[in-house]
């Protein structure tokens, strides 16, 4: 059994949500698909980004991609556009949004910081989570289009200063009483080297990647497209990936393969 599964993102943030779910399900063949073209999502609006989205769908059909499942591995556009996303394909589609309510279960002050991009920070999904899970806790919403930037030069293999992240960092001017910070941009875990050195031992970070992961086994268990128990031979097997990129300018050469692909037939 190899069940197709397709993550998408604007950048390559959905990278630290697809490694999960090779973990998960090593026997998963993948495609990858960066909307980078309109990088990042968090300066988009919400029908811009509802477009992109039915262009992806559209493409996939058009292409016969035979996918078995969609992730949305982007803050931004799960929390503006997953629910108009899934009426246009019967394909089960799975999308990340801030992890609240662990994070209200690890922290120790009730004190929890959100750090996403200003599209999630601000939206009226993430306002809800906030209050239907963090009651009795206090959280403060940040957000950065920077550390986007940074993360996508460190997966690039570009140089970063750590100075420049350090006083991003400052910037945002997360409170000391928070023990806890929401990573709510799947770019961000990219950058927990940073993260960590910055906050030190005494904050812990949050990330929806293995939530999502069990999520997708699930589904897939469910229909029969993924088995319930891991064979030690897929393990031992490298399995397919396939990355797709908009903007061929945001890219850099690697030893990997990517196709360039257009989403403009819906969009604004």
């Amino acid at each position: 059994m190899s069940p197709h599964i397709l993550v998408f993102d604007s950048g390559i943030g959905g990278t630290s949500v697809l490694e999960h779910i090779k973990a998960s399900i090593p026997s998963g063949h993948f495609s990858y698909v960066m909307d980078n073209a309109l990088l990042p999502y968090g300066l988009q609006s919400e029908q811009t980004i509802r477009s992109r989205l039915a262009s992806l769908v559209q493409y996939i059909e058009a292409q016969e991609l035979k996918v078995d499942i969609i992730v949305i591995a982007c803050n931004t556009a799960s929390t503006s556009a997953l629910a108009a996303t899934r009426h246009l394909t019967t394909i089960p589609i799975v999308g990340v949004v801030p992890a609240i309510k662990p994070a209200v279960r690890f922290s120790c002050t009730n004190h929890i910081a959100l750090l996403a991009t200003p599209a999630t920070s601000n939206n009226a999904y993430t306002r809800g989570l906030i209050e239907q899970f963090a009651q009795g806790s206090r959280v403060d919403r940040h957000h950065s289009t920077s550390l986007v930037k940074f993360a996508e030069a460190l997966y690039w293999n570009r140089p970063i200063n750590e100075e420049e992240v350090a006083a991003e960092l400052r910037r945002i001017g997360i409170a000391t009483k928070v023990d806890t910070i929401v990573l709510g941009c799947t770019h961000f875990p990219i950058l927990i080297p940073y993260l960590k050195s910055f906050y030190g031992s005494g904050v812990t970070l949050v990330d929806s990647g293995e939530a999502i992961a069990r999520r997708v086994r699930s589904l897939l268990i469910q229909v029969n497209k993924c088995p319930a128990n891991l064979d030690a031979n897929d393990l031992l097997i490298e399995k397919p990936l396939q990355f797709y990129a908009t903007a061929p300018d945001k890219i850099s050469p690697n030893e990997q393969s990517i196709k360039l692909i257009s989403l403009n037939s819906f969009s604004d």
